[in-house]
């Protein structure tokens, strides 16, 4: 399997699931695992206990839960809309990240 075309910081649009239709941001890239972690989607509720020597809290902790790489799609900067990614090679030799519209999202 490839690497992922998805990088931390990138605006992605999730396609499927419970968050259909959500945007966020991408707080890490589990490429191993082929997950992404993605701010304010895919929230779940956890027990956790008091632990004092940890200096944790007990209760009920609302967080996100990964969401698989095949889930999402990085949206384009131009156009605001899911697009998938593609590579070029620009004249100096340097690659850059595309969107298949064609618009350059960052270099790699």
């Amino acid at each position: 399997m490839a690497g992922p075309r998805v990088k931390r910081n990138d605006t992605v649009y999730v396609t499927v699931g419970r968050d259909k239709g959500k945007t966020g941001r991408v707080l890490a890239v589990h490429p191993e695992k082929g997950r992404v972690l993605v701010e304010g989607v895919n929230m779940v509720t956890r027990a956790v206990r008091a632990n004092p020597q940890k200096n944790v809290k007990g209760g009920l902790v609302r967080g996100e839960q990964t969401l698989h790489i095949s889930n999402i799609a990085v949206i384009d900067p131009e156009t605001n809309a899911p697009t998938r990614v593609g590579y070029k090679f620009l004249d100096d030799g340097s690659k850059v990240r595309i969107s298949r519209q064609g618009a350059i999202i960052d270099k790699s």
